[in-house]
Formats: C-alpha cells, structure tokens, sequence
C-alpha cells in the first residue's frame, strides 16, 4: 500500500479536554461521508479503541512507541491504515506527556513524528478567552518537529465566546477548524479504570457516537481537517506494512483445518471476550492466526463450555471484578478451564486473565487454576514496565525482554508464584506473575507484534501439549 496514507492526529493540552469526544466523532463524520477511515490510539488504551471501532467499523489499533518500540509505530500504523481512505490517530494525556523519566518517548507528539502526521489541537476553552492563544501558541511553538495545523475549540459557552477566541487566536496563526458547544449527550461514563467499555453499553454506546458524529459535523469545517490529512505526505523512514506472518510457519489452507488421519492441522485456541474481558489488542488474534491457530472466541459470562477441541487459551484483561459474581456462579466453566490448565495446556493471562484463574476474587470462586487470592483496593496500580522472563514458560524462554503495562486497582496475594513469570525492573526491581505446568498469568498487559515469537511459542506448544 501507499506510505501516503491521509492521516491526522488529535491532541490536546491535557487529559479531560475532549479528545475522544472529537477523534471518535470526526471519525465517525468521515465515515458517513463515505471514507474508509483507520482508527488509531496512542498508549495503551483498550477502552477508546471500541468507540473508535463503533465509529468507523473497523478494528481500533493501538500506537505504543514504550510497549512495541518507535520502529514499529509506522509499521504497525501502515498495517492497519491499509484499503482506507483516511487515518485519524487519538493522542493519550497531553501532547507532550510520554512514559515517566523516558522524555518525549511514547507521547502524542513523539508518535505524531514518527507518523509525520499534522496535530489537531483540542481545547478546553470553558474558562478562558484571550489565553487561549498564548496556550495555543506554546503548544504550537514547543517543538518545531510538531506540525500543530489547527485547533478544535470544545466547551465553547456562546457566540460571543466564540468570538473572542477567533479574535485571540488569529494572533497565534493556528487556524481555528472547529467550534463545539457543551453538549452532554456525547458524554460517556467512566468508573475506576476510565471510560465504560463498548461492550458493556451497546445501544448507549452507539448513541453517543452518533452524538459525537453529529457534533463534529455541526461544528467542524471537515473539508479544511481532510485537507490538512491529505497534506500529510509519506511516513517518515520508507515504512513498510508490518505483517503477523510467522517466518517459520505458513498457515494451513482452509481446508487442512479440520482433522485428517495424521491428527488436527490447527490447534484450537480459545479467546476469552464478552462484556468482561475486553482489553485486547488486534495483533494478538492475527499473530496466533499466522503462527497456524485456529483462534475461537468464547463469552466466560455465558458460555459453559470452551470452544470444542481448545487445545490453549488466553485470557486478556478487563474487568472481572465488576462481574465477578455471574464469573463465579459460571460453575461448569470454571471447572473447564481448571481442568484444561491441569492437563498441562498453554494459557496465556494478563491482568484480568490473572484474577479469574486465582481461587477467589473478593471472596467469591474463581476457577482455582493458582493457589492465590485477589481483591479489590483503593490504590491504582499504573505505569510502564520493563520486565524478564524469569524462567522458561508457554510464551517465552528465560532472558526474554518485554515491555508491558501495569493498570488495575486489585491486588494478587501472593504476587509471585514458586516459578514467577516476570521480573520486573521499575518502578522498583521484583518478580510478578505465575508459571506452572503451561500457565503463564502475570498482571502486565504485553504488546506480542513487539515479540512476534511469543504467539509463535504459544501455538507450537498447543501443537505438542
């Protein structure tokens, strides 16, 4: 495909400005104008990139420049842009702000030249005027790498506001490509972790995409924004797609997936999804389909069996301890899983995945699969983290180097198994996680395109297991 792809990044001054509110939004308004448009969000986020997904229908993609590495943002950006027409990339936090003690490593504007792609300035004008331009001009002026093409003025209180900004702004020679009033039907609830997932909202959720849509398209010159995108040139650096094509292994065709005398072609490996386990990055299907899977999603809510023949499961995050109940009283799955991880098959848990395998979770059964007990507290748990495979396990050989992500408000007891799956460098050295038998369950959320060869392992010892 073309390295031109159209592309805009939203930013902002700061967290609670209205980023998601603009980017899902503008998304959406190019869609309904009949754009294929790539969804994108810098960090680690899941939660946007279901909005994002509902926005565009298409799979919402993360650009992590910590967890995968700057060298991948472009790839990993191409692969998902690929057949559309337009790209619209969220920022996380402010533009500037990037992984704690790591500079500009991982921000909104790091990723934005990575891309090469002009910055959409969004901003909370709801109590300022004439401030409005030196904010504007300092973000603008801070780094000449990063090309600010405009600014989105959300919270607007009236025509008059209105008026005062443009004035103040003409100053600042950032063009003004948008003008939104305060409007509480785009607003979508949060609780602990941040926003309410896509999963757990359904019909509301559309609504408020819809709402955004229609706000954006009241008060954004889209024609002036698509411009801005279409300007944005090649990525920087000759990128290439990146592709979850295993080197070592080609997928069987469609038809070798089922058994033949010489026993099954594609080991079966089961997805937990559904309401509670939503945190989940798209690569991770595609690599373990490309490492030769068969990839089946099941609903740990309703279903009470695993998909037939699972031969490996994997467990991301989300948020079983709002479930916890219906998780607990799923008897006959519980067991399921318990006895599949006893049979020595690979599973892969991250976070959430952590808590459902552990003997209780605030006090209710979970499947038992570790002889831990987990809870929920008041203290965030949140950051970065460069971590060790302490031993060999089902993803990766001892010494193996990830980067993963730590955000929960639980706690693990004990937090480290006899075999723990990491050890951890910052924010203080330790070793975190579990290993037995196939079992690798740790609370770090990892980005596998960073190790390809993770997905590679785990299927290869579905095959044997």
């Amino acid at each position: 495909m073309s390295a031109s792809v159209p592309r805009l990044v939203i930013a902002a001054p700061s967290s609670g400005s209205g980023k998601t509110t603009v980017a899902t939004g503008l998304m959406a308004a190019f869609a309904a104008r009949g754009l294929a448009v790539s969804p994108h969000k810098v960090g680690p986020d899941y939660i946007d990139p279901g909005y994002h997904a509902l926005a565009t229908g298409r799979v919402g993609r993360n650009l992590d420049a910590y967890l995968c590495g700057p060298e991948l943002v472009g790839p990993l950006f191409l692969h998902g842009a690929q057949g559309c027409d337009i790209a619209v990339v969220e920022g996380v936090m402010g533009l500037y702000d990037g992984a704690a003690g790591e500079g500009e490593l991982a921000s909104t504007a790091h990723v934005a030249k990575l891309l090469g792609a002009p910055v959409v300035l969004v901003v909370d004008a709801s109590s300022q005027s004439r401030s409005v331009a030196a904010l504007v001009h300092g973000f603008a002026s801070w780094d000449p790498e990063v090309r600010v093409g405009g600014v989105i003025l959300n919270k607007v209180a009236s025509d008059r506001h209105e008026e005062l900004l443009r004035e103040a702004l003409e100053q600042a020679g950032v063009p003004v490509l948008g003008v939104l009033r305060r409007a509480a039907q785009v607003a979508t609830p949060s609780r602990h972790l941040g926003l309410v997932p896509v999963a757990e909202r359904q019909g509301a959720a559309v609504e408020a995409v819809a709402a955004m849509a229609a706000q954006v398209l009241d008060g954004c010159d889209l024609g002036a924004l698509e411009a801005l995108a279409r300007a944005a040139g090649a990525v920087p650096g000759g990128s290439a797609p990146w592709t979850p094509a295993s080197p070592t292994h080609h997928p069987p065709r469609p038809d070798e997936r089922r058994e033949s005398p010489a026993g099954p072609r594609s080991p079966v490996v089961a997805v937990a999804g559904g309401p509670a386990f939503t945190f989940s990055y798209a690569e991770h299907t595609e690599l373990l389909t490309a490492a030769g899977a068969e990839v089946v999603t099941f609903d740990p809510l309703r279903d009470e069996e695993l998909p037939e023949g699972a031969a490996g499961l994997v467990i991301g995050g989300g948020f079983p301890e709002v479930y916890a109940a219906e998780l607990s009283a799923n008897e006959p799955l519980r067991k399921a899983v318990a006895e599949l991880a006893a049979g020595g098959a690979p599973v892969a848990a991250e976070c959430a995945g952590l808590l459902y395998l552990c003997r209780e979770l605030d006090g209710l059964p979970m499947c038992g699969v570790l002889d831990a007990r987990a809870r929920m507290t008041e203290r965030l748990t949140l950051g970065y983290r460069d971590a060790v495979a302490v031993g060999d396990s089902a993803l990766a050989v001892a010494g193996t180097r990830m980067r993963g992500h730590e955000f929960h408000r639980t706690v693990v007891e004990p937090g480290a198994g006899a075999e723990p799956a990491w050890g951890v460098r910052n924010p203080r050295p330790r070793v975190e996680g579990f290993v037995q038998r196939g079992v690798h369950a740790s609370y770090l959320h990892t980005h596998w395109a960073s190790e390809p060869g993770v997905a590679h392992r785990f299927v290869e010892r579905c095959r044997t297991s």
